[in-house]
């Protein structure tokens, strides 16, 4: 971990034109530079930086940030990872806390692990390349392949001699560890519990009699890179006629506290930043395929190694695009592999689509036959969405057999019932409706049934979860950087309940209770406004926008933040949006932090979802610069920060009524409320009472215009 002192001189150090123009050519215009975004294909200038407020901005696709955030989009690394980068090129000692000897230990071995990994790597290219039988079989199957030699030495090939002692003895002649040339199972203490933890490499194992073995004798060698660039799997491939009935023609390391095949994807550190460039990812099944389609041109491309695709694997795609196109055989197998991928990629949100390769070709041969422009110019002209691809497929194989079209009816409304975005849910509902012959209402209904359906069996899942037993956590696992998904308007519900009297406002003339906000069906209508209080945080959280007098004469500053977090609590009031409820929080508790400032502290911020929303906060192009108030000139923020923020959060309020009034009209208009005197009289009631908040809300804004963003 870097101690803060020293996250702070390279935040310090790092100029943002300084940075960028190490990737981007800039000119100067006005007190800015401008010059060609880096992250997506730009004709016109559209990339901002502004050495003042050192950020920077593509006002085209949005991503931009700070110095870090800059280096960790570009160079796709984490933000530890970014702020080492910078602080070597400005030469800052990084300080990380001293170590516990257990942590040293076990990063010790993990280090041990890496450069046992690559040793190995650069001895089986080395034979590939200058040994006899590494050139004669070896070189010979990669070319036979159709692989040029910048592309071998791109994914650094490798060929493992038949002598299956050759590789250890040339490690064990360098001085490396035996131990670490093996896996082998080790116990570890964690949070007071004993654990089991596999660790070093398996390249090699041991006979009975304690010979070392290669793992990998006589195959082709295919080195796995991590995104970080470390070399930490292999897999290999067996040659020649000995392929045929074998079982294994492929074999890959075993899991270690280094590698988990289910959390890693082949070619992903070749494929990363083509991937950013192109905001789209192509899924293949081997690791030829992916090698085939970057020497066509093809750069995009990663494979999941013939293992069912796994969550681990969608969150580090997630980072990079939320667009896939899985590119398979056409035959059955294809077909099945498809299927099986998409539903898990549609339920994370992820844009799906499906390309199915002509009979006979794979992505590998098809590669080999046809230019970069053809090979997209095909995957333009035949992807589908998954949910038409899945749409055809099904009616195709029901024909005119009813009860197959039923099935099929089911089958379509649980693939959309997962869809997570409901303007998504709709379109392919519509369509779906269409081609089945189903009406679009019965549609609704069938797809909302699902969906409730699915929730019901998570929150069961969840609930036999928390009751079974904690299973310790392996600490030699490695936890993916699960990013947050990216930020929208919070979601719709399907079909809300009508709220219970306890989820309408409570309380007399100016009092809003919690709950009209935790949980609300009309969140998504309090979106503009309290990302207006956010705005109002980010910007001018940490100035003083008044002061309070005790009977003493003693005085009190009142920042914003706490102005702000006072108001909302004097309503009982939380915001509604999990992502500014957050940044509020940490708001409050960082404020008197030293050398608080409210902007610095959000937009270098770790977390790169809060990052990013500061950004957008803190843009020119967002800014909340100048408000017109009645019958008044224009005003600016600073003068009037007392006005400003009492109407953004008077306005907040009143639209939490505003919408709790919509809810009782809804209500009432409901004939089994209606016919129940006891509960249409208790909702009239209510009625009545969140009337006269409006009014008194009404009073209080007085004259001045609804601010609307």
């Amino acid at each position: 971990m870097i101690d803060q002192a020293t996250v702070d001189r390279i935040l310090d150090a790092a100029q943002i034109v300084d940075v960028v123009s190490d990737f981007v050519t800039l000119r100067k215009r006005g007190v800015n530079y401008v010059g060609l975004c880096p992250f997506h294909d730009d004709r016109t200038p559209s990339f901002s930086v502004s050495p003042a407020r050192n950020i920077c901005k593509c006002f085209a696709c949005g991503k931009g940030g700070n110095p870090v955030h800059f280096i960790m989009e570009h160079e796709q690394i984490t933000y530890v990872e970014a702020l080492k980068y910078l602080a070597k090129k400005y030469g800052i000692e990084v300080k990380e806390r001293e170590l516990t000897n257990d942590e040293r230990q076990a990063q010790s071995d993990r280090e041990s692990a890496f450069i046992v990994n690559q040793f190995a790597r650069d001895y089986y290219h080395d034979i590939l390349l200058n040994n006899v039988d590494g050139r004669s079989i070896g070189l010979a199957y990669f070319r036979n392949r159709g692989f040029r030699d910048d592309i071998i030495e791109k994914f650094q090939l490798g060929y493992a001699l038949p002598q299956r002692d050759a590789l250890p003895k040339a490690a064990l002649s360098k001085g490396f560890n035996e131990k670490f040339l093996t896996s082998y199972e080790t116990k570890v203490m964690v949070d007071g519990k004993e654990q089991t933890v596999t660790k070093g490499t398996g390249i090699c194992y041991k006979r009975e009699d304690g010979q070392l073995v290669d793992r990998y004798a006589g195959r082709v060698i295919f080195p796995w890179v991590s995104l970080s660039g470390k070399v930490i799997a292999f897999g290999g491939r067996l040659l020649d006629s000995r392929t045929k009935g074998v079982a294994q023609k492929y074999v890959n390391s075993p899991d270690t506290e280094i590698f988990h095949k289910e959390r890693e994807l082949y070619g992903i550190f070749q494929a990363k930043k083509a991937i950013v460039k192109e905001d789209c990812v192509y899924m293949v099944e081997g690791y030829t395929d992916v090698i085939s389609m970057h020497q066509c041109g093809v750069e995009n491309v990663v494979a999941n190694s013939g293992t069912a695709l796994s969550k681990y694997q969608i969150n580090i795609l997630h980072r990079f695009t939320n667009n896939i196109v899985l590119l398979y055989d056409g035959d059955e197998a294809g077909i099945h592999a498809a299927t099986r991928s998409a539903e898990m990629l549609l339920q994370d949100g992820m844009t799906v689509k499906v390309c199915l390769l002509p009979d006979g070709d794979d992505p590998d041969s098809f590669a080999r036959k046809h230019t970069a422009q053809e090979y997209r110019q095909f995957i333009d002209d035949h992807a589908t969405d998954y949910i038409r691809f899945k749409n055809d497929l099904l009616l195709r194989q029901a024909g005119n057999d009813p009860l197959k079209r039923g099935e099929a009816i089911r089958e379509i409304t649980k693939a959309i019932a997962i869809i997570p975005e409901a303007i998504m849910r709709d379109v392919f509902i519509k369509e779906a409706a269409d081609m089945l012959g189903v009406e679009e209402k019965r549609m609704v209904g069938y797809v909302a049934t699902q969906r409730k359906t699915n929730r019901e069996a998570e929150e069961k899942r969840r609930a036999l979860a928390a009751q079974a037993p904690n299973s310790p956590q392996d600490p030699a696992t490695p936890q993916p950087e699960i990013p947050l998904a990216p930020m929208t308007q919070p979601e719709m519900p399907d079909a809300p309940p009508l709220p219970t009297m306890e989820d309408l406002p409570q309380g007399g003339s100016g009092h809003v209770s919690k709950q009209s906000t935790a949980n609300s069906p009309f969140s998504e209508a309090l979106y503009k406004y309290e990302r207006s209080i956010i705005q109002l945080v980010v910007r001018y959280g940490e100035k003083t926008m008044c002061e309070l007098t005790d009977d003493e004469g003693n005085t009190t500053p009142v920042s914003v933040i706490d102005f702000v977090d006072a108001t909302l609590h004097q309503d009982d009031v939380t915001l509604t949006h999990p992502l500014f409820r957050e940044m509020l929080r940490l708001a409050v508790e960082h404020q008197h932090d030293a050398d608080y400032t409210a902007e610095r502290y959000f937009i270098n911020h770790p977390d790169t979802t809060i990052s990013q929303m500061a950004l957008e906060l803190v843009s020119d192009r967002y800014q909340l610069s100048k408000y017109h108030f009645k019958n008044q000139t224009i005003v600016t923020d600073d003068n009037r920060l007392q006005e400003l923020a009492t109407e953004i959060t008077i306005n907040y309020k009143y639209a939490i009524v505003n919408e709790s009034l919509k809810e009782v009209m809804r209500q009432l208009q409901d004939p089994v409320i209606v016919n129940n005197e006891v509960k249409c009289a208790q909702i009239i009631q209510r009625y009545t009472e969140l009337r006269e908040v409006q009014a008194d809300f009404a009073k209080r804004l007085g004259e001045r215009v609804i601010l609307e963003f």
